[in-house]
């Protein structure tokens, strides 16, 4: 690339627990790269406010505002020179799909198990706790998707590549996702 300009190379979706975050902080890592993580913005707006992340996707579910203003900042900073490489969140590439990007468009696919654990891991929670928690935000999400946007997040149509996760480490998730990348850089 010349002129110090960059351009998103890469969306990175998936269900919640599904190691998106940790991709995004692996890819960055290795390749230097600066993200946008819209799960993580997520999560700190539902802290700020004190509240659960499935009350908080209640929340965005009756106030469409707040999902609409983090879609635009993630499709703003898609499209802009100097932008973040590395952009995750659930709707992202379906938002690169549509704004025609050519860039890698990745799914994780996580067990629901496998996703239950890492949610344990990362908020100190029961096993059905998270079990629970995971069920209702993708299905919060899943119908907020749709009545906004008429968007189902898991529908394959945007995506360029998919990474069954479940049964790999976070090495060899980076690693799948590196050789995806080979030909951008």
């Amino acid at each position: 690339m010349s002129g110090g300009e960059r351009m998103v190379r890469i969306t990175i979706s998936g269900h919640p627990g599904s190691g998106t975050s940790t991709l995004v902080a692996s890819i960055c890592e290795t390749k230097g790269w600066s993200s946008l993580n819209g799960g993580e913005i997520f999560r700190q707006e539902a802290k700020n406010r004190g509240m659960l992340l499935t009350d908080f996707g209640e929340l965005c579910k009756s106030y469409f505002s707040v999902d609409r203003s983090l879609d635009e900042i993630l499709k703003s900073k898609m499209t802009e020179n100097d932008g973040p490489e590395v952009i995750e969140s659930r709707l992202s590439g379906w938002w690169a799909h549509l704004l025609e990007l050519d860039c890698i468009r990745l799914w994780l696919d996580v067990s629901e198990d496998v996703r239950a654990q890492r949610v344990i891991a990362r908020e100190g929670i029961s096993y059905d706790e998270a079990i629970l928690a995971n069920r209702e935000r993708s299905t919060v999400d899943l119908a907020r998707y749709q009545e906004m946007y008429g968007l189902n997040p898991e529908d394959s149509t945007p995506y360029t590549h998919v990474i069954d996760a479940s049964g790999l480490d976070r090495e060899e998730v980076l690693s799948s996702a590196l050789k995806f990348l080979e030909g951008l850089t």
